[in-house]
């Protein structure tokens, strides 16, 4: 076997460069002859997650979906709970009433679905009946009739008493008069009080006499008017009893026709025998005897005595049919999440009261499925703990912000928590899900189903006919004009582009959505029946349009040779390596310049990148698999004596990836063997160290990148560009890229080892080690061994240390 020989690698064909769909099993001139896909496609995984999360009904088993934005999960999710929970019962109505006994306390009832309502306005009926009915109970004359002899009991007790007193005074020769300050004793004579000057002017044995009676009858006085107050109590205690007793036959009437429509709810029945006795314990209140800052203290807020017994209904079912609810909460804040209390201010201070409790979307979605955007959650200061508490806790608790946090002050209410039955799904890209699940270990407790949603789908006839009728679909759901039949085979191919790969279709279906749209936008403008293929070929031209900006200063900055990239003729230790850009959402491929340099040293390959911190970690790890392959290649007997740089030339930004490392080291070969490479060929993918070329990312970016660069300077016919071989199977390249490979005109290289690599760019074969284990004469890897050997030598002759051609290692050479 010739060992010298390494096969030249031959350029693809042109139909291994484009895939064209495959429509022949379908027989339809436009999507209006399709029957539109019902649901999504290829998301089975996804689905099966979804139908077991939302069934399961047990505590954690709640859904965390995950997958690309454009992949529709939100409609796709909705869409399986709409048709889930219309099955399931619909869960109860849910109302705040006031707390008579601790007012600060507000009692929660649950009502049957749909009676939250009829609660509501059965006690607005209530209140308005008592409006009446209490004010005419007190104004009727049995009432007045009882209330004067009460009154008059006590004026009759009151008069006795006094009399009584008046008839001794009168014969102690004393007068019971009222004055001012109450009453008071005075001398008489003949009935009438005596002035002071006629007082003094009687002798001293008669004004004895009149100061002792005066001083017993004082005393007997004083006990009498000590009296008056407990005959008062005793007054009032009487008329609030037959207050009481009128407010309870006007009040009990009302209370049990009320009573009446409830019979099934011992709780509105407990609250309703509450009302009636607050109403009988405070009747004056309600028939305007009360003082008005007695009233304020009854409802702080309103001001309203009878608004205590009103209802706030916190959430009902409209519709007793409707099923289980679906909430989608887009602003999930604290007071949007659990639930809020309002305040009023009034006379200075912030008032509240059970009226005041709004509802959050846990409450709403209670008994059914509440949907949240895990980022927007996560974004919200205690919105994520707070759910995570309700989880742990299964109740609804309303929490005050300014609590958690510790800087509450003002008093507010303590509603009474509502028992959690609700299945919380999560929405979020993967990225966000395994960061939350490596951080917050209960992510874990309370979200155990995962639905993860696909990105693409295998392509095949089964799935392309898939994809037709989710484009007939997407059509229909629109409003859109039909697409025609070549127009749905440029976006089936197209969606095999977006998944980068030609064996593949997008999953993401709101970028199909987008264009359809674009595409449908210029088939009316034409006037067109139809969307046709150059409608969308039109439209991905003029989107590409839009968004290139960027490229096109850049392809500028290299025709104006401002970043200087060669296309013709052929280098030693140069090569153009190729990058993609993914800028706001549009990528497009860049040549870049890479150099090497080399020079007897200790064995180092210093990437500049890295140590102008411009280097991203897996760049760098690119760079340290060059060693090794040079290593295991070319220094079998013997250390490494090699000193060598390699930077990517005018790159002023990071640089990030290991797809430029076969690059880098055919630079390195070149610059070792003094063979130039060619520089009409750029090149792109990783290597190992065992010399193999391995895949990378938006291949057809790479190549279309170049190939612009290359027509822009005119094609040659030698130009192309060297991609893994691993990488063929997702070419999906431009139209006018795949007509020049045609013509010959450009050309795509498989590459599957670095050998086959460096004998396509330098036209010299790479050669393999015969079975003395030396490489054949004039060949790449000779020159290369050669080039390591004398640089060894050169080291020895001056020495390792005084030479100090070693004085490039140093402390920081590990990575």
């Amino acid at each position: 076997m010739d060992r010298t020989a390494t096969l030249m690698p031959a350029a693809l064909a042109p139909q291994l460069l484009y895939r064209r769909a495959n429509l022949s099993a379908m027989h339809f001139e436009t999507t209006a002859d399709i029957e539109a896909v019902e649901g999504i496609i290829g998301q089975e995984r996804a689905v099966e997650a979804v139908r077991f999360g939302s069934r399961i009904d047990k505590p954690g088993f709640n859904l965390f979906v995950i997958g690309a934005p454009e992949a529709r999960m939100r409609p796709t999710v909705q869409a399986m709970l709409k048709r889930q929970a219309a099955a399931e019962d619909p869960p109860c109505d849910w109302v705040y009433v006031n707390n008579f006994t601790e007012p600060h306390k507000p009692v929660a009832i649950a009502l049957p679905a749909g009676r939250a309502p009829h609660f509501r306005d059965a006690m607005q009926e209530l209140i308005e009946d008592l409006r009446v009915a209490l004010p005419v109970a007190f104004e009727s004359e049995d009432y007045q009739t009882l209330r004067g002899s009460i009154d008059d009991a006590f004026q009759k007790k009151q008069a006795e008493a006094f009399a009584e007193l008046g008839t001794k005074a009168q014969t102690r020769g004393l007068v019971l008069i009222r004055t001012p300050m109450g009453f008071a004793l005075a001398p008489a004579q003949d009935g009438k009080v005596v002035s002071p000057d006629e007082f003094n002017a009687w002798n001293e044995t008669k004004k004895q006499e009149v100061q002792e009676a005066t001083r017993e009858l004082e005393k007997e006085l004083e006990r009498v008017v000590r009296l008056l107050p407990s005959w008062e109590k005793e007054r009032r205690d009487e008329v609030r009893k037959l207050d009481r007793d009128i407010a309870a036959r006007a009040v009990s009437q009302s209370i049990d026709e009320t009573k009446a429509g409830f019979q099934d709810i011992p709780a509105i029945l407990e609250h309703l025998d509450a009302v009636q006795a607050d109403l009988i314990e405070n009747v004056p209140i309600f028939i305007g005897r009360a003082r008005d800052e007695e009233m304020f203290a009854m409802d702080p807020a309103l001001g309203a005595p009878f608004s205590r017994y009103e209802v706030n209904v916190l959430v009902t079912c409209e519709d007793a049919t409707c099923g289980a609810p679906i909430v989608e909460e887009l602003h999930p804040t604290l007071g949007n999440l659990i639930g809020r209390i309002e305040y009023m201010a009034r006379q200075g201070a912030l008032v509240t009261n059970f009226r005041l409790i709004k509802p959050g979307a846990v409450h709403r979605a209670n008994g059914g499925y509440l949907l949240l955007d895990a980022r927007s959650l996560l974004t919200e200061a205690l919105s994520w703990a707070a759910l995570k508490r309700m989880l742990k806790q299964r109740r609804i608790v309303i929490e005050e912000p300014s609590r958690l946090i510790g800087l509450g002050s003002t008093v507010t209410l303590e509603p009474d928590p509502i028992p959690l039955g609700v299945k919380i799904v999560l929405f979020g890209d993967r990225l966000l899900y395994y960061l939350l699940s490596a951080f917050d270990p209960e992510l874990r407790e309370h979200f155990k189903v995962l639905a993860d949603f696909e990105d693409d789908i295998d392509r095949g006839e089964e799935s392309e006919a898939a994809m037709a009728r989710l484009l007939a679909a997407l059509v229909n759901d629109e409003g859109l004009l039909p697409i025609e039949r070549e127009g749905v085979a440029l976006l089936i191919e197209h969606a095999a582009r977006m998944a980068d790969d030609a064996g593949k279709l997008t999953l993401l279906a709101d970028r199909l959505r987008d264009l359809v749209i674009e595409a449908d936008f210029r088939a009316r403008e034409a006037g067109h029946a139809a969307t046709s293929r150059d409608d969308i070929g039109h439209a991905l031209d003029e989107r590409e349009r839009r968004a290139s900006r960027l490229r096109d200063r850049s392809q500028e900055a290299i025709m104006k040779n401002l970043a200087l990239i060669d296309t013709d003729g052929a280098r030693i230790g140069q090569i153009n390596g190729l990058s993609v850009l993914d800028v706001g959402g549009y990528r497009f491929g860049k040549p870049t310049r890479i150099t090497a340099r080399v020079r007897p040293g200790g064995g180092r390959v210093v990437d500049i990148e890295r140590e102008a911190r411009l280097g991203g970690p897996i760049h760098s790890k690119g760079v340290l698999i060059l060693s090794g392959f040079l290593a295991g290649h070319f220094a079998l007997d013997g250390p490494m004596s090699l000193y060598a740089s390699v930077v990517f030339e005018q790159s002023y930004g990071g640089v990030e990836g290991d797809s430029a490392s076969s690059a880098e080291l055919y630079a390195l070969l070149s610059a070792l063997a003094d063979v130039p490479l060619r520089q009409d060929i750029a090149v792109t993918g990783s290597v190992n160290q065992h010399g193999q070329v391995q895949a990378i990312g938006g291949v057809n970016e790479k190549i279309e990148g170049f190939f612009d660069l290359c027509r822009e300077r005119g094609l040659t016919g030698t130009q192309g560009v060297a991609i893994p071989e691993a990488n063929v199977q997702h070419l999906m390249l431009r139209e006018d890229v795949v007509e020049s490979c045609a013509q010959g005109r450009f050309a795509v290289y498989p590459i599957r080892t670095i050998d086959e690599g460096i004998t396509l760019l330098t036209g010299h074969p790479a050669g393999e080690r015969d079975y003395a284990g030396h490489y054949p004469d004039g060949t790449i890897n000779n020159l290369v061994e050669t080039k390591l050997q004398l640089y060894a030598e050169t080291l020895r002759r001056f020495g390792k240390h005084d030479a100090g051609l070693n004085s490039e290692v140093h402390k920081d050479e590990m990575p």
